[in-house]
């Protein structure tokens, strides 16, 4: 049978050798009837291989239907839904007459963080599109439905844990990979098949609002954690199995370094930063993950705007990289390279910049896409360049077996469980860093404990979440805690950061000053018994999070704590009494007066829904603090960058000031003692293709069980490119009974010494590394061996 495939799609599914003569696709059949011509097709044949099944498919499709394809609906959405907002199919036909690539976020109703529907109601939702889809247009074409689940569905009743930042903070892999499967079982079994996660832009400007999202500042800790948070969604292969979801890397790139510190502010980054930073966690999950879509970022690197970057999405990333995935655009951000960057006079230039630089399909809604028609027509777009695009968003769709089976079983909504509790409980405990404790922690039972501040008692979630089942605070723990274990607790407010709003609404209405002083006063008369002052402060989902527009804002140009929030600090510290901080919020701030004034404290970002347990079980001992900093904590905004892989000459010193951040990348105490031994090499000289391993062994001095981060860091002493002062390169999470001593061992070759030389080529080059492990990137918590790496590649 002569195959009918489009040489475009063909070339993008690898199934046509050069050279090999392929027919050209007929022309689209056009008929009154829904199924005119199609019940016998090869698209509907699952015992043909998809490559047939999306060349027939493709060459049976008008533009319309092809363009349908690459688009998604959102607020559109309503159009189709009655006073209920249930699907009405009478609708549908005047709004998606074409069919629909995707469907966004159909766990919201009204959106803009208003409850949503229940897990039940969304399979009911989604199967109702389905079907109309399915039986009332031309082709019968099923839609992707697409949520977003940064820490957890963002859906009602399902599971909520920390943000990105504290579950980069465990440092556990295989914690990891747990909470992402949960958010994909849940996701699947309510009618899902893309997620929009996980978030791998290294963040290095704690003045942008986005920080929450991201896993650190550390490329290789980005790529670690988010593979595994990949292979939580999809599974270890590249199919599709029950309870998978496909993820999506995002945002690509250099999203994470804005000018300024503003949310999509130009990012200013030579090629060489832009691939061994903020592109390494992409290449490397690229590589090892196979994951399925890709997202592009907002921001313009170097006066390009990445959804108008061939270069980054079709040279680096498909060319050089071999992803045969899909790009999705960020929402509204093809729009946006009219309305905003203004490299398109037009919403139709727009989108044929767009596709033609390697984005497949417009998120959220039909803005500037729908344009493609019109710009195929007039010979303004190749069609094989349409054609490609839709290939891979078919793709997705046939290797999901929509074509087979697009419903979900009625009844079948997975929501939050006990289990899923317990799993989110002890990830917020190992997302605990330990910054100080002077013999203060961990708690005795039966103590009067005052539980102060601005984030004691209140809802800390944190962006892109819906409502989780319930959320523990930080008081309802301690008073489940004290009524079960002896003691009491004693809450005031003390201050407030910003009135009571939502991370989806604009309004941020600012505390006035005498308001908060006298409640300073009345907190000082409330807790005058206690024995010990608990004060969580930090930051809010109002003062740190996504500046989508110029009326909703949340990057600040300063990193000290808002409001009276010192002053508070500075009045409980002359009570005379043990203090315990707790810092939640979404990035790091300037927090030395509380470090001078506390006995301990504790940089906690956001925890998730059991915040108030997971707190208490490491306050109280019940576990050992093991948490990790995965970004620096900067002495002041003027103290930025303060990341820790440095260039040498970057960190001369400052007049009167230290010039080091206040807690630096990868640190964090425990409760007990880890001595860690002197590295061993299992060879000291290698070749450049050459491979080794180095050893170490910790063991716990102290007299409680923990876990503790080993972390392996190498520099290239000296080399014909400037390198950083040192670079992860290796961690593992172990866990150490008292006394007890295990040995970690790393892997040394071309993988860690590579980088890219003068020619823009990753290589070994010949000489000297210094092989450092510890628990902290700072110099004096780590020992170091030297390898030397000898001649030249075979």
């Amino acid at each position: 049978m002569l195959l009918r495939i489009l040489p475009c799609v063909c070339l993008l599914l690898g199934a046509c050798d050069r050279g090999i003569e392929v027919a050209p696709a007929p022309q689209a059949i056009l008929a009154d009837s829904p199924r005119s011509n199609t019940e016998l097709a090869i698209y509907r044949d699952d015992q043909q291989s998809v490559t047939d099944r999306i060349a027939d498919l493709i060459g049976r499709m008008t533009t319309e239907e092809k363009v349908a394809q690459i688009t998604a609906v959102w607020a559109d959405k309503h159009r189709m839904e009655d006073a209920d907002y249930a699907f009405d199919p009478g609708k549908a036909a005047a709004v998606i007459p074409h069919g629909i690539g995707h469907l966004t976020r159909p766990s919201e109703l009204s959106g803009s963080g208003e409850p949503g529907r229940s897990g039940d109601q969304e399979i009911a939702y989604v199967n109702a599109i389905q079907k109309w889809l399915v039986d009332s247009t031309r082709l019968g074409i099923p839609a992707l439905v697409h949520e977003e689940s940064l820490h957890g569905l963002a859906a009602r009743d399902a599971t909520s844990w920390g943000q990105p930042i504290s579950v980069a903070a465990t440092f556990n892999r295989d914690l990891t990979r747990r909470l992402y499967a949960t958010a994909a079982r849940q996701a699947a079994s309510r009618g899902a098949h893309v997620v929009l996660t996980p978030v791998v832009d290294v963040a290095r400007d704690p003045r942008w609002g986005r920080v929450e999202e991201t896993l650190g500042e550390d490329p290789y800790l980005a790529a670690q954690i988010g593979l595994q948070a990949v292979l939580g969604f999809q599974g270890d292969d590249d199919t599709w199995n029950e309870g998978e979801v496909f993820a999506t890397l995002k945002h690509m790139a250099g999203h994470g370094e804005p000018e300024g510190g503003n949310n999509i502010g130009p990012a200013h980054i030579s090629e060489r930063t832009l691939r061994e930073v903020f592109l390494y966690p992409f290449r490397y999950i690229v590589t090892n993950g196979k994951v399925r879509n890709i997202m592009a970022s907002y921001n313009e690197v170097n006066g390009i705007p990445s959804h108008a970057n061939g270069w980054m999405l079709n040279d680096v990333l498909r060319g050089e990289w071999g992803y045969r995935g899909a790009v999705v655009s960020d929402y509204f951000a093809v729009k946006e390279l009219h309305s905003r960057h203004a490299v398109a006079a037009t919403l139709k230039e727009a989108a044929v910049r767009a596709i033609t630089s390697g984005v497949d399909i417009e998120l959220p809604d039909r803005e500037a896409f729908p344009f493609l028609v019109e710009a195929v027509n007039q010979g303004e777009l190749s069609e094989e360049v349409l054609n490609t695009a839709v290939g891979r968003i078919l793709q997705q769709k046939f290797d999901r077996g929509l074509f087979e089976n697009p419903f979900i079983e009625p009844g079948t909504a997975l929501s939050n469980t006990p289990a899923d509790d317990a799993l989110v409980r002890e990830a917020g405990t190992e997302a605990m860093i330990l910054l100080k404790n002077d013999s203060v922690l961990p708690l005795a039972d039966g103590l009067t404990i005052a539980v102060v501040g601005p984030n004691a008692d209140k809802v800390l979630l944190g962006g892109y979440s819906d409502q989780p089942q319930h959320f523990i605070t930080l008081r309802q723990g301690l008073e489940a805690y004290t009524a079960a274990n002896g003691g009491s607790v004693v809450y005031s407010e003390g201050t407030r950061l910003t009135e009571p709003g939502s991370w989806y609404k604009d309004t941020v209405i600012a505390v006035r000053a005498e308001d908060d002083r006298a409640r300073i006063q009345q907190a000082l008369e409330d807790v005058a018994d206690a024995d010990v002052i608990i004060l969580a402060v930090g930051g809010n989902e109002l003062t740190s999070r996504e500046a989508w527009a110029e009326g909703h804002l949340g990057d600040r140009p300063s990193l000290d704590l808002m409001g009276t929030q010192n002053e508070l600090i500075d009045a409980l510290a002359e009570l005379g009494k043990p203090m315990i901080g707790l810092v939640f919020g979404g990035r790091p701030l300037n927090i030395s007066n509380l470090i001078d004034k506390s006995d301990a404290v504790f940089q906690c970002f956001y925890l998730g829904q059991e915040t108030g347990h997971s707190v208490v079980d490491v306050l109280f001992g019940r576990v050992n603090p093991s948490g990790k900093l995965p970004i620096s904590i900067p002495r002041s905004a003027g103290h930025i960058p303060a990341y820790y892989n440095y260039k040498p000459t970057a960190r001369r010193g400052y007049l009167f000031e230290n010039v080091n951040a206040l807690y630096p990348f990868g640190y964090g105490l425990s409760y007990t003692d880890f001595e860690i031994g002197i590295p061993q090499l299992a060879a000291d000289q290698i070749q450049v293709d050459g491979t080794t391993t180095v050893s170490v062994k910790i063991t716990n001095t102290g007299d409680r069980p923990g876990k503790e981060v080993v972390q392996l860091y190498i520099r290239d002493e000296y080399s014909t490119v400037t390198r950083p002062v040192k670079e992860l390169k290796g961690f593992e999470k172990i866990y150490l009974a008292p006394g007890e001593t295990k040995t970690v061992t790393f892997e040394l070759g071309p993988e860690q010494l590579e980088y890219l030389n003068q020619n823009m080529e990753y290589a070994v080059e010949p000489g000297t590394f210094q092989i450092m492990i510890g628990n902290s990137s700072r110099t004096e918590d780590l020992r170091q061996v030297t390898l030397t790496v000898m001649g030249q590649a075979k």
